[in-house]
């Protein structure tokens, strides 16, 4: 029982970083591989609000997210609108965003070691017992899982209950089609992107609440982001959250009865198993 909710309480940040890769890539066709370093960008400001400014990083969600939203949005218009614009199609588009965001990978992570250094930081938020059915965990992390929760909530009703999320779920089933049907379908892939960037910063601010993080370790959750991605079907809001799930259960399990140091090399055997039997994705279905 004590793997099974841990697992689960890591598997909360771990959906809101995924779902982040989701709306870049299922909608706006971007393969953002500097999507951890978002990730880690968010955790050094949250840590600054909070030890410079004594700003709680709950609140400080409230500056970092329409934050991360513009820069992405600024990202996504300078730097990527333009490939969208000459791509041919999906697969060109997909190889020029895949070498850019390579580049943005590394600007961003010598920005942030010029910044703070190559040390590891971290913060005492919440460093208190919470009782869950006779075990005792971390009340950062159980308050982070809450947090991720309660956005990715407000996330599924954008998607499912408003226009502008019905017009990205649009555009990720097909762009061309979208456009028959008077969607702007170059405006809605841009919020998409911004989207993503901000709920991946808000990702990030959650993690920094209970993890040591270092201006180098944005990769490793972009793998992680993107391993979620492929398991839950590109696009799928719902395979998404379920692949982040299995992936949390996954690593604490492996921490817990084995090695911690095999929980990334069990990531990565998960993935290869979901390449080989269940490549459409946990709900997509398989080409006819």
């Amino acid at each position: 029982m004590n793997i099974l909710v841990t697992g689960i309480l890591l598997s909360g940040t771990y959906a809101l970083i995924a779902l982040g890769l989701t709306l870049q890539y299922g909608v706006a066709r971007i393969m953002n591989l500097g999507n951890g370093e978002t990730l880690v960008a968010a955790c050094f400001v949250a840590f600054w609000l909070y030890t410079g400014l004594a700003i709680n990083p709950l609140v400080g969600l409230l500056l970092i997210a329409p934050a991360a939203f513009l820069i992405n949005w600024a990202i996504y218009a300078v730097a990527l609108r333009p490939l969208v614009k000459r791509a041919k199609n999906r697969g060109q588009l997909e190889a020029d965003s895949i070498l850019a965001t390579f580049g943005l990978l590394f600007l961003l992570q010598g920005l942030m070691i010029i910044g703070f250094g190559g040390d590891y930081h971290s913060y005492t938020f919440l460093a208190q017992r919470f009782d869950i059915l006779g075990n005792s965990y971390g009340l950062n992390r159980v308050v982070a899982f809450a947090a991720a929760a309660a956005i990715a909530a407000g996330l599924w009703f954008f998607l499912y209950r408003t226009r502008q999320g019905t017009a990205m779920r649009a555009v990720a089933v097909d762009p061309g089609s979208a456009n028959l049907v008077a969607i702007d379908v170059a405006r809605t892939a841009a919020v998409a992107f911004a989207l993503g960037g901000a709920l991946t910063a808000c990702g990030g601010a959650l993690i920094s609440t209970f993890y040591t993080f270092n201006a180098s370790m944005g990769v490793v959750f972009t793998m992680k982001a993107l391993i979620i991605v492929i398991m839950g079907g590109v696009g799928d809001v719902r395979g998404a959250v379920l692949a982040a799930v299995i992936l949390g259960l996954s690593e604490t399990l492996v921490a817990s009865l084995v090695d911690p140091g095999l929980t990334l090399a069990a990531t990565y055997m998960l993935f290869i198993l979901v390449l080989l039997f269940r490549p459409q994705g946990i709900f997509g279905r398989a080409p006819t």
